[in-house]
């Protein structure tokens, strides 16, 4: 299995070296094919990780992960290749989050998501929603939050979120702890959980912690 992760940023080299741990073939994929970041980050990972431009990333992946900013996701998709994405399972971990005049700002919010964007702009990608409700330390060792905390998956695409739920079962989550949400369009709520996360990272000073979800059996 070889990944495309797309985005040089702090959650995208997270998802990267842990998917390298794990055995795979990742290539970070950036705007440009020499970007000294990924190149700096492929160096340091070791052979079976890669560096090119966001369309080399994706057009050897089996799964394309979204790991740039939601307000630039679809700029850096079409830069991949819808010819490079059709078919694939994409997972989406980002966030529509900006900050203007200091506060945290979303958009899309409520009616619409990042995902649905996604998926409108390739409708033969296989998009999941997951990840973007905890730091990117987090996504990749769960360990570093007591308790039975939770992740969500959303996407039209069933057999999609099962493989993405074996991937996030990789990196750390029992199946128990990834809560299907349904279609695509439930992205809209973990992607509206920013606001909140965000304000507990304030309250708490750090990012070591996760949502739990309880039910009565």
């Amino acid at each position: 299995m070889r990944y495309a992760v797309l985005g040089t940023g702090e959650v995208g080299r997270t998802l990267a070296g842990r998917l390298v741990e794990l055995g795979y073939d990742v290539t970070l994929g950036s705007r440009t094919k020499d970007n000294p970041v990924a190149v700096e980050w492929a160096t340091a990972a070791g052979g079976r990780a890669h560096a090119g431009s966001f369309a080399d990333a994706a057009a050897v992946a089996d799964v394309v992960v979204n790991a740039v900013g939601g307000r630039v996701a679809l700029d850096a998709l079409r830069a991949a290749g819808a010819e490079h994405l059709d078919g694939k399972v994409v997972v989406d971990v980002c966030n529509p989050v900006a900050f203007d005049d200091g506060q945290l700002r979303l958009d899309p919010v409520e009616s619409d998501s990042v995902a649905e964007q996604i998926q409108r702009a390739f409708p033969r990608a296989r998009v999941v929603k997951t990840l973007n409700t905890v730091n990117c330390q987090v996504m990749v060792a769960p360990g570093r939050v007591p308790g039975e905390h939770h992740l969500f998956v959303s996407g039209d695409d069933a057999g999609a979120k099962r493989q993405v739920t074996e991937l996030l079962g990789e990196f750390g989550w029992p199946a128990e702890r990834v809560l299907d949400l349904g279609g695509v369009r439930s992205a809209r709520a973990v992607e509206m959980l920013l606001p909140l996360w965000f304000t507990l990272f304030q309250k708490f000073g750090h990012a070591d912690f996760n949502f739990e979800v309880r039910r009565e059996h």
